[in-house]
């Protein structure tokens, strides 16, 4: 694991070379992109991308929860939260991409 973050910046640079746009329609293209997923959250819609997972927003009451230093009693008030589910797709590349390399290796390494 590399810890790198995936940035505007990178997302844009990359849409650059792989598409051919100039570097300020890349940079249009991927803000275009999240403003539209973004909206689509505010409004409570869900965002499903083919092979990558769904974006839902899901609604949590009010309940009480507890202070971890003093062990008071909190209040916690009604939210909305953002969840991500992956796609069985994308779980499977992340599960096959780690584990092929390591395995190829071993097996050529034992015989």
């Amino acid at each position: 694991m590399t810890g790198e973050t995936i940035t505007r910046a990178r997302l844009s640079e990359a849409v650059y070379q792989e598409v051919g746009l100039s570097r300020n329609e890349s940079a249009e293209l991927v803000e275009s992109v999240i403003a539209e997923i973004s909206g689509a959250l505010e409004r409570g819609e869900m965002v499903k991308i083919s092979s990558f997972g769904s974006f839902a927003v899901r609604q949590k009451g009010q309940r009480v929860g507890r202070n971890p230093k003093t062990g008071q009693e909190v209040p916690i008030n009604p939210r909305r939260v953002l969840v991500f589910r992956a796609s069985h797709a994308l779980k499977h590349q992340i599960n096959h991409g780690l584990a092929e390399p390591i395995e190829g290796k071993r097996k050529r390494g034992a015989a």
